[in-house]
């Protein structure tokens, strides 16, 4: 993800989180509206997601320490994971006990305006953030669907921003319908029920982040093209016959380590294959920009350490499959 695309969409969004929430709890003053309360607080928990995402971007960037050999990166995805939990608490939670007390004990909305006019403006609001964050996010989907990037973004901002913008559009409209109700019968239970919806939504929405920020968090792969241009950029020399085996993870959405047991010819001098070795990793990185941390240890390919089974970590001379499958 690109660092300012990223940056554009979270500002964007935590500009208009504030403006909505200061809005959105002034109605509620006049209005006395529970859905009201339970937007506002759900408009200043996304503002603090969003001050979340901006310092996990900027501790992410600290220089590496010897506590801390790989960096800082993967920081970015604890700050993600703070966000599902502020939301889910905040907003989620928040809203359901606000429904729950509106509908046990209603009351009329009064001064209708105040609410109608503030939701209509929040939807404005919100409608220009989740444009952002779209327009940003279209840079680095390509054709992948709009579910495919969320679920596999190695960058967790923009997703987060995203199902974000897309929760508040929803709870708005579900706001906005829980107050057009109550005004119509006269009976506040509509307000209740409308906030009871917009809790059930932040819920849901907070466990899709929390799911996969979780993933990132374990540790995540380079995707297949990825690997699969890795791969080809070590054999592109003559010395390297073919990947044995090898394992990829993600530092941090922008950093790649890569960690590879590579099969060279049997007659190459110690000097061809370190050669051989420091020209792979630089088609490597060539290919893959984001692979910075990067570990090649040559092995003489045996079909008999590879007829061993299956299982790659029990048979270090290879896999079942001869080299030139790569």
């Amino acid at each position: 993800m690109s660092a300012s695309g990223g940056t554009k969409a979270i500002v964007a969004a935590l500009l208009a989180n504030l403006s909505i929430a200061v809005a959105k709890f002034v109605a509620f003053l006049f209005s006395g509206s529970s859905s009201m309360l339970a937007e506002s607080v759900h408009s200043l928990a996304d503002s603090g997601n969003q001050g979340l995402l901006l310092l996990g971007g900027k501790r992410a960037q600290r220089e590496a320490t010897p506590q801390h050999p790989f960096g800082y990166g993967r920081e970015r995805y604890i700050y993600a994971f703070l966000v599902s939990i502020v939301l889910f608490s905040l907003g989620g939670m928040f809203a359901l006990y606000e429904g729950y007390e509106k509908i046990k004990h209603p009351h009329e909305i009064e001064h209708w305006y105040w609410p109608v006019g503030v939701l209509v403006f929040a939807i404005i609001a919100e409608a220009f953030s989740f444009r952002t964050a779209i327009k940003e996010s279209n840079t680095l989907r390509g054709k992948k669907s709009w579910k495919e990037f969320v679920r596999h973004a190695k960058a967790p901002e923009l997703p987060v921003v995203l199902l974000e913008d897309l929760g508040a559009l929803v709870g708005l409209v579900l706001a906005l319908g829980g107050v057009g109700l109550a005004l119509l019968t006269g009976d506040g239970v509509w307000d209740g029920i409308g906030t009871l919806c917009i809790g059930v939504l932040l819920v849901l929405i907070a466990l899709v982040l929390a799911v996969e920020t979780k993933s990132l968090l374990l540790g995540e792969a380079a995707g297949p093209e990825a690997v699969q241009q890795i791969e080809a950029a070590i054999v592109a020399g003559d010395t390297v016959t073919g990947v044995i085996h090898m394992r990829t993870l993600h530092l941090g959405p922008e950093e790649l380590l890569v960690a590879a047991k590579i099969a060279v010819r049997h007659d190459g001098t110690a000097t061809e294959i370190a050669s051989a070795i420091d020209a792979a990793e630089s088609r490597i990185r060539e290919a893959v920009p984001i692979a910075r941390v990067i570990y090649l240890e040559p092995d003489i390919y045996s079909e008999s350490e590879a007829a061993k089974g299956p299982d790659r970590e029990a048979t270090p001379g290879g896999p079942a499959t001869p080299p030139d499958a790569h």
